[in-house]
């Protein structure tokens, strides 16, 4: 809860500004004065990015959970907190820091703009040691940082206090999660700060859920509109709009499954992978649009293989929107070499073999299987659903666009407005893969 001191304080600040004063009252501070009004985040902070004094149930909490849109001030919010607790705490106070990576845990935990190094002010700030992945403050107090790539560390050490980013991202997000906390056992009111955009996955809808334990705040990407810079907001509103992607990366909202739908998005999380095996065959599928002007749909572009495991891998959602079709085509073959490919899947029922005649004239002889639809999109997705349901299919990485399509995906269409294209180059791909049983195209005699 903001102090009543820090709310009087702001409230005259934008009183000076309104009135022209601003400028004459900050010059007869000293450097000192300056810097603890620039770092006191009890003025600057928006309510959303300040702890709750309690849970909905008006229990004390012991997770605080940040929901926002990307550019939020999630992060902001996360480290200004840590640093608070470590102010507040008595001397080797414990903190682990966990992050999708260390890599990402470093950059943008630790050496962020909005990170805990950016947040101290200098006479208060942290060392941060790279050779043990820890910070260590003046008054002695540790934090550590660990990546949800390898929950096995968290076995062991014990804190006080956490702050996790970005859990929706974790590879590991249950054993890491159960990791840390039988690690939160110090003091006697052991707490932890989550800050991630949602995403729909079964560690995030506990968290939500749990009433008596967990705080939860939301933030819009727009409610952090002073930070950003202009023409980014403007640009990822007018592309995304109220899109799912929009309502989920910007508005921080959760996309939860449509009870319809043919696929599911724990299928997804079930059985992501970081890396795919060795492979099999490859296949680049293009779901080509029927025009390009600027209302027209998507060109769909998936790189999707088999396994020597006999599994199906989803490679690359490479998307493109209003594309012309020597563009995407260029595009396809590009997608096709990079991956090394096998052959191209292209489905032809709107440009017939100018689609083929097009793809050679950008490179002669690539190999191309020609698709037609004769069946209505939901009976051509159904087997490749099923693909998924029965765990026969890993996403490599995460693509949000392509699982927020499928997931919307029901008897009547995608839920909203707009055509499923990156769906339909999805189930071409994994059709040619799995389902017809063909051997891999020869190359074109030209």
């Amino acid at each position: 809860m903001r102090k009543a001191g820090a709310m009087r304080l702001r409230d005259a600040l934008r009183r000076l500004a309104r009135e022209g004063g601003l400028e004459l009252a900050l010059n007869e501070l000293d450097r000192d004065q300056l810097v603890r009004l620039a770092t006191d985040w009890q003025i600057w902070a928006r309510d959303d990015q300040l702890p709750p004094a309690a849970t909905a149930t008006g229990r004390a909490w012991r997770t605080w959970l940040i929901l926002g849109g990307r550019g939020a001030g999630k992060t902001r919010a996360g480290a200004e907190w840590v640093r608070a607790e470590v102010a507040g705490a008595p001397s080797a106070f414990r903190i682990a820091l966990v992050g999708e990576t260390l890599d990402a845990a470093r950059a943008v935990m630790v050496e962020g703009v909005s990170g805990l190094l950016a947040v101290h002010p200098p006479r208060e700030r942290p060392r941060y040691e790279a050779a043990r992945h820890r910070l260590v403050w003046p008054g002695g107090s540790i934090a550590e940082l660990f990546s949800a790539e390898t929950p096995s560390r968290l076995r062991g050490p014990q804190f006080h206090a956490a702050w996790c980013d970005e859990i929706c991202k974790w590879r590991h997000a249950e054993e890491t999660w159960d990791m840390l906390q039988f690690g939160l056992r110090l003091g006697s009111h052991p707490r932890q700060v989550v800050t991630t955009t949602p995403r729909a996955m079964p560690l995030l809808r506990r968290l939500i859920d749990d009433g008596d334990g967990v705080a939860v705040s939301r933030a819009r990407t727009r409610d952090n509109e002073a930070n950003l810079a202009a023409t980014f907001l403007a640009a990822v509103e007018e592309r995304y709009g109220a899109s799912l992607l929009g309502r989920q990366e910007l508005d921080g909202e959760l996309i939860e499954d449509r009870e319809d739908a043919l696929w599911r998005r724990d299928w997804f999380e079930r059985h992501r992978v970081a890396a795919a095996p060795p492979l099999a065959r490859i296949v680049v599928a293009i779901d080509p649009p029927v025009t390009a002007h600027a209302g027209s749909d998507a060109c769909g572009l998936v790189v999707a293989a088999k396994g020597e495991d006999g599994r199906a891998y989803v490679l690359a959602d490479e998307t493109l929107q209003r594309a012309p079709p020597h563009v995407w085509a260029t595009y396809g073959v590009r997608l096709l070499e990079a991956h090394g490919a096998d052959c191209i899947v292209a489905e032809v029922n709107q440009g017939g073999d100018l689609v083929d005649d097009l793809l050679q004239q950008i490179r002669p002889g690539v190999a191309v299987r020609q698709v037609r639809a004769s069946r209505g999109k939901w009976v051509r997705a159904e087997p490749v659903a099923a693909l998924y349901a029965r765990g026969l299919v890993s996403h490599v990485g995460h693509f949000p666009a392509l699982e927020d399509q499928l997931a919307a995906f029901g008897p009547d269409g995608l839920a909203g407005r707009g055509s499923p294209d990156r769906m339909d180059a999805l189930v071409w791909a994994l059709t040619e893969l799995m389902l017809v049983g063909g051997a891999a195209p020869r190359l074109r005699t030209v």
